[in-house]
């Protein structure tokens, strides 16, 4: 089975910490919608498997309307086989979430919502440039839940200038009284281009320390874990059965289609990408000819990303397909590679399968890193 990711690159403002392809005019948005109903078309025929999971990303996916949602649905239930129980995600900022928004929402085969909080602090709302407050996050999770959606996964972001361990605390704490499955968590990245970025290059904000931001994520893992949620993947945590199947897929080298500008796909042996360019991805659809770059994985490529994906989760690197997949050099390097973090209690190996420990979780970049094939 296999996933499909659409990409939205519209948001009603732009946040001072994203990078994402999005832009905030939203006047193309239904030649967006024909757009992409006429790229499924196209590529109907490229992954020939049934599809587990729908996942619209963003951008803010919320500002589609329904008529948007129902040319969508229309056009992906003629062209794929998708099955009964596929989940199906919309990410949402809180501001978008009125009563009638998510009752349209319920009308659709929505069954799993995304909701960009990123923290239950007006301070570090403003700071983040986000449209809501603290409060209207909380309403907004509630009216989601009143109108019968159980799965929800909510964002936070830690590592913010400023944010102490009581600031933390408190998002925690507000994030598991709202009694969601699905948490996702990130620490702040400064990336180049946007407006964070140049607040930090000119010195009017300073990023936290990396003991601060150890403790940030100890107290993550530890607070949410003690409430019921597997921390399955680094940045992700749910409670039992509320995983997210569509980014599992990811960590898990599944195939997916991507669909939008800027959306990635992978069917096993290459990776594409949709031109991140609205007006070039619109006219090059209407041509029939899809607007992207791909890539021909190599062998030592794509043993790399078994390594970085797999180690990510709970569920960890599996040897034994390591072997079949890349065979018995491949193996040998990584084990050779590891030796030294099973030694010092970083790594652990249980039946096939190499894992983190708990220490191991907080220097994974550089074990990830030690473990690739290089030259």
């Amino acid at each position: 089975m296999a996933g499909i990711y659409i990409h939205i690159p519209f948001c009603k403002t732009r946040c001072s910490y994203c990078d994402f392809y999005t832009g905030t005019n939203e006047i193309q948005m239904d030649a967006l919608v024909d757009a992409l109903c006429a790229e499924v078309r196209i590529r109907k025929d490229e992954i020939p498997e049934s599809m587990k999971s729908i996942y619209f990303g963003g951008g803010t996916p919320s500002r589609l309307h329904r008529g948007h949602f129902d040319k969508i649905f229309d056009v992906l239930q003629q062209y794929f086989a998708i099955e009964p129980t596929a989940e199906i995600t919309v990410e949402a900022n809180p501001d978008d979430l009125s009563e009638s928004y998510v009752e349209m929402l319920s009308r659709l085969p929505v069954n799993r919502l995304s909701i960009g909080i990123q923290s239950f602090n007006d301070r570090e709302l403003k700071f983040l440039s986000r449209r809501h407050s603290a409060q209207e996050a909380i309403d907004a999770v509630k009216r989601c839940q009143q109108h019968g959606f159980e799965n929800i996964s909510i964002d936070l972001m830690y590592g913010l200038p400023e944010q102490t361990e009581e600031i933390w605390q408190y998002n925690l704490a507000q994030a598991i009284v709202l009694d969601v499955p699905h948490i996702s968590s990130y620490h702040l990245i400064y990336e180049e281009k946007t407006r964070m970025y140049r607040l930090l290059q000119a010195g009017k904000i300073k990023p936290v320390g990396e003991e601060a931001s150890t403790t940030l994520f100890a107290m993550l893992i530890d607070g949410l874990t003690s409430h019921g949620y597997v921390h399955y993947e680094i940045s992700a945590f749910g409670k039992e059965g509320y995983s997210s199947r569509h980014n599992s897929a990811y960590w898990k080298n599944e195939k997916y289609l991507g669909l939008g500008p800027a959306a990635h796909s992978f069917d096993g042996d290459s990776r594409s990408l949709n031109i991140p360019s609205l007006i070039r991805y619109i006219k090059g659809v209407e041509s029939g000819i899809l607007n992207r770059e791909i890539e021909q994985l190599t062998l030592k490529e794509k043993y790399n990303e078994a390594v970085l994906t797999g180690l990510r989760t709970m569920w960890g690197l599996d040897l034994a397909a390591i072997t079949i997949r890349f065979g018995e050099e491949f193996y040998h390097y990584c084990l050779q590679n590891a030796q030294k973090y099973i030694e010092k209690k970083l790594l652990k190996t249980e039946g096939d399968r190499l894992k983190l420990t708990r220490d191991g979780i907080f220097i994974s970049d550089g074990i990830m890193s030690d473990l690739m094939w290089v030259g």
